[in-house]
């Protein structure tokens, strides 16, 4: 039923922001996801615009977008061409094992947490550790994941990030705070977003929302992001 509404969700962000530069990827990228919120992209749009425009970041060909609203046992991680207005991947992710079960619901930036953060990053180099093939992200939003290097927050692959394991717990497992994806994909996916790429976390918590200082600037009201719709679906 949400797939429905999204056409409408595009119509008024054409209509309220036409001219800018992030509605209009915004745009481009919910027709190339319908299966994504467009309102989350927008967000994620808007804060790399913000990033920008606060001298952290030039430009970025691939934004990897997760929307941690959606329960772990649907692909929530997209990842997009913004140069050519294309979708890449939609993959399955893990979230920290003290952020929730089958639903994200805590995030923190605190060193040994377990948790997962929410925010902008952008992606620095790649290393082979503990968890094989990994990607370093580095957390632009300060106070929210700003301790992300610190903290070894990685993109990865791991054997606990499959349909499989989803169907058997009815949830995925769980990381230490890292957007863990399938083994199977994790290296191309990770080739893909190294070196400056961007990556969105996204949930509807208000601290966030009204305290992230790259959702702040400009005109937009980051709280009028719709809820939880996992929440309102149960059956996922």
């Amino acid at each position: 039923m949400r797939r429905r509404l999204w056409p409408l969700a595009l119509l008024i962000l054409a209509l309220s922001g036409a001219a800018r530069a992030d509605d209009r990827l915004a745009m481009e990228l919910a027709a190339a996801a319908p299966a994504a919120n467009p309102k989350v992209l927008s967000l994620a749009t808007h804060a790399a615009e913000c990033a920008k425009r606060q001298g952290l970041l030039g430009t970025f060909q691939h934004l990897a977008v997760i929307d941690y609203s959606l329960p772990s046992t649907q692909p929530r991680l997209w990842v997009f061409d913004v140069a050519h207005g294309r979708l890449l991947f939609q993959e399955l992710v893990a979230h920290g094992r003290n952020t929730g079960e089958r639903l994200a619901e805590r995030f923190s930036n605190l060193e040994g947490s377990k948790m997962s953060s929410l925010g902008l990053y952008q992606t620095a180099g790649t290393y082979y550790g503990s968890n094989g093939y990994s990607l370093r992200l580095r957390g632009l939003d300060q106070g929210f994941n700003d301790n992300a290097l610190a903290r070894a927050i990685v993109m990865h692959g791991a054997p606990y990030v499959s349909e499989a394991i989803a169907e058997r717990l009815g949830r995925l497992g769980r990381s230490w705070g890292c957007p863990a994806v399938r083994q199977e994909v994790a290296r191309t996916v990770i080739d893909t977003l190294k070196g400056g790429a961007l990556l969105f976390a996204y949930y509807p918590d208000n601290k966030w929302l009204k305290g992230s200082p790259l959702l702040q600037c400009g005109d937009r009201n980051p709280t009028q992001v719709v809820a939880n719709p996992a929440k309102s679906n149960p059956s996922g």
